[in-house]
């Protein structure tokens, strides 16, 4: 399946000048709705995503979302696997659970994005999953913009070089994992946190211990706002679904 070619045909894969909710800038933008306006393609996508997470032998009770951007895709991916879905969403700036929402305790939880960058939205879902008694069993997304290395992929999590290619740990000695941490700092999942960075000095924020399942990568260029070439130019728009 060429994921880039739906995201093409869908009008999906955009280039311009575009603010990030990291604050860094890029020429270039995934537009997830897009593609999942089609009902078909995004049952198409959900599928090819539930394969590979049930192929690695993952079992899931639950899929949550975090809102606005991963709604439809967890919705999807849950059908696909014969699970929940609910959706986390943001209250005074704070991720929780609303509307209901309930976590029994010790589900195992698959947290789904559209698309996973750092990771730091999901990671905010993570936690509420984890405070309301659910375990984080995995993480998936339908496009990785190239900071997190998706499981499957060459070489570990969390590094990615300029040509798109995966870089492995070890011999390398350009990586560091801090400590063995919960999704809080003290608590929770067990693992290390992923700190690696990659050709843009951006960190992934997923713990290394926990699977990453999506189903292409993208490595756009991204810029800081002080270095940005494109802004001589034009000013960065924010077409996604936060306005930070």
């Amino acid at each position: 399946m060429n994921i880039e070619q739906i995201y093409k045909d869908a009008g999906a894969l955009l280039s311009g000048h575009f603010l990030l909710s990291s604050g860094k800038h890029s020429p270039n933008y995934l537009q997830s709705a897009k593609v999942l306006e089609d009902p078909r393609v995004a049952e198409k996508l959900a599928v090819a995503l539930a394969e590979m997470i049930l192929s690695a032998g993952v079992k899931c009770d639950l899929v949550c979302a975090p809102a606005l951007g991963g709604v439809l895709a967890g919705y999807e991916l849950a059908r696909a696997l014969g699970a929940r879905s609910i959706f986390a969403e943001r209250a005074n700036g704070e991720m929780t659970l609303r509307r209901g929402f309930t976590i029994k305790s010790g589900e195992k939880v698959i947290i789904c994005e559209d698309i996973i960058t750092t990771g730091g939205s999901a990671m905010e879902a993570a936690k509420v999953v984890e405070a309301a008694g659910g375990n984080v069993a995995a993480f998936a997304a339908l496009a990785n913009r190239g900071v997190c290395v998706r499981s499957g992929a060459q070489g570990l999590r969390g590094l990615q070089g300029t040509q798109g290619s995966q870089e492995t740990r070890g011999s390398q000695g350009s990586q560091e994992i801090y400590g063995s941490r919960g999704l809080d700092g003290s608590r929770g999942l067990s693992g290390e946190l992923d700190t690696s960075r990659n050709s843009h000095g951006e960190a992934c924020k997923l713990p290394f211990d926990k699977p990453f399942f999506a189903l292409a990568d993208f490595d756009f260029p991204i810029y800081d706002p002080d270095s940005c070439p494109l802004c001589a130019a034009s000013k960065p728009v924010k077409p996604g679904s936060r306005g930070n």
